[in-house]
């Protein structure tokens, strides 16, 4: 048995191809077996670069309704 890592990105017509290729011999079920997925590891929170206390200040910002509207005409005078 061979055991093959590959990075692949997904947004390109060659990492598609090839992701679509191994999801056809992998539904097959004999000879080729996924073991773990790039997308398995990002879903996980602890491998998260950032900061805990900045994760929670920006969804508490988020939630919050004290807000102020910036646009491009206003820009200069909400500074």
């Amino acid at each position: 048995m061979t055991t093959i890592m590959l990075k692949i990105n997904e947004r390109t017509k060659a990492g598609k191809t090839l992701i679509s290729m191994l999801n056809f011999f992998t539904s097959e079920k004999e000879g080729v077996e996924i073991i773990k997925t790039g997308s398995e590891k990002r879903k996980t929170e602890n491998n998260t670069p950032y900061n805990p206390q900045f994760v929670e200040m920006v969804l508490n910002a988020a939630k919050s309704e004290n807000r102020t509207k910036v646009t491009s005409k206003n820009l200069w005078q909400s500074l």
